[in-house]
């Protein structure tokens, strides 16, 4: 008859899914939270509250508690939406949005046509260049730049830029991919991004409609719940993921958001799925924490570590969850310079199981929700995975291209890590 160890082991030793990972489920969340009702899960249509309301059906459906009688914890912030129409045409070229351009994040409303002038850049070399510059009326141009020419107009005095800024529009040019963002901030007209060889060769004249709303406290939410501890409910492992994505560009337009962070997201409910059943209860609590509006600068993780629902110094370990969808690569482990006896524990735990090709590590960053956490001295990792395909703040990025190569490996490395318990 096997005893407690042996029980143990055999657990451990189970395929995956047998263990308590369901790839199949993992795949219809992820489908859910891109799919086009969630908005890309932004600040057009409430996409983030459809998403939070997922969240918390999905906690309150496993059991878990919530702190002080509530899952969700609301926090504002301020953010440039596009919510009506967005177009732009080169000469007769109608230009298809998220595929041939991005409208910049920081971009004001409005609408017309102006002729096409390309940035002069010799105005970085050439005193007679600038002096032409500045005697210009760019008052019914399009002006375009190459993106590697801003930074040299903010070191030139601020008239240079004042004076491009001057334009009806802008048309940003980037080398290779575009890349959305978002922002709490306009400028004072629209402005449009664009891969430099995507322009139309010789082009002339552009027309552009952007319909842009700066919404000034938007309400939105962190979802937050808990699975009290065995041996040590006062002690709390979070195992967290940003919920939150880019939203719509447009009425037609939306990022779907799949490895960014719908992945992640997902394995956080797949742990909460695990950790909910009361044969897997584990010695420490585990909080779980679906951060809102990081895409716009970590603000949900910021306000929790200023407004947190328990003590942050009971909190023994944090694991971020941001990028899950594919692991050919690997693991890169943020942060785990300078926790090294958390990333040997982890480098021990997949040799031991050969979950992922390797780990690797590098220093911290301030480029999820782990860091807020860290900076108030919480030993905090931020975890992602390596490889596959590259898609990434675009419309491509979606559940249908997404390959969850080691999404069931990296849910038992992460269950394995909590149950080791040595996270010095």
């Amino acid at each position: 008859m096997l005893g407690p160890l042996g029980w143990l082991a055999l657990f451990f030793a189970l395929p995956l899914g047998v263990a308590g990972q369901d790839l199949d489920r993992a795949r219809a969340t992820i489908g859910t939270l891109t799919s086009p009702g969630f908005h890309g899960r932004g600040y057009v249509n409430g996409g983030d509250r459809v998403a939070a309301q997922f969240l918390e059906g999905q906690f309150r459906e496993m059991g878990l508690r919530a702190f002080d009688s509530a899952y969700v914890q609301p926090f504002p912030l301020d953010i440039n939406t596009f919510p009506g129409r967005v177009s732009l045409k080169i000469d007769k070229k109608k230009l298809v949005p998220g595929q041939d351009y991005l409208v910049n994040p920081v971009s004001q409303k409005g609408r017309g046509r102006g002729r096409i002038v390309f940035l002069d850049t010799l105005i970085f070399t050439q005193e007679a260049a600038r002096q032409r510059f500045l005697r210009n009326d760019f008052r019914r141009n399009v002006v375009v730049y190459e993106s590697r020419h801003y930074a040299n107009l903010t070191e030139l005095s601020p008239e240079y830029l004042n004076k491009m800024h001057e334009a009806r529009a802008l048309i940003e040019l980037h080398p290779a991919k575009l890349t959305m963002s978002l922002s709490p901030a306009q400028v004072s007209h629209p402005a449009f991004e664009m891969v430099k060889k995507d322009l139309p060769a010789g082009a002339k004249k552009a027309a552009y409609r952007v319909d842009a709303k700066l919404v000034k406290g938007y309400p939105s939410q962190n979802v937050v719940g808990y699975v009290p501890g065995k041996k040590y409910p006062d002690e709390f492992v979070v195992i967290s993921a940003h919920y939150d994505h880019l939203g719509r560009m447009g009425k037609d337009t939306y990022f779907p958001g799949a490895n960014d962070n719908a992945s992640g997201t997902t394995l956080m409910l797949e742990l909460a799925r695990h950790y909910a059943r009361p044969e897997n209860q584990p010695d420490y609590s585990v909080a779980f924490m679906a951060f809102g509006a990081e895409e716009v600068g970590l603000i949900g993780s910021r306000y929790y570590t200023e407004h947190p629902l328990f003590p942050l110094d009971q909190i023994k370990f944090m694991i971020n969850l941001d990028l899950l969808g594919t692991g050919e690569e690997g693991m890169m482990v943020v942060n785990g310079t300078r926790l090294p006896g958390a990333f040997d524990r982890l480098t021990q735990i997949n040799t031991g199981k050969n979950y992922l090709p390797k780990l690797q590590k590098r220093d911290n960053a301030p480029n999820s929700d782990h860091y807020f956490f860290t900076r108030r001295g919480v030993k905090a990792v931020f975890i992602y995975l390596m490889g596959g395909p590259k898609f990434y703040h675009d419309v491509y990025d979606r559940a249908e291209t997404l390959p969850l190569t080691k999404f069931k490996e990296s849910f038992g490395l992460i269950r394995d890590f909590v149950a080791a318990g040595e996270w010095e």
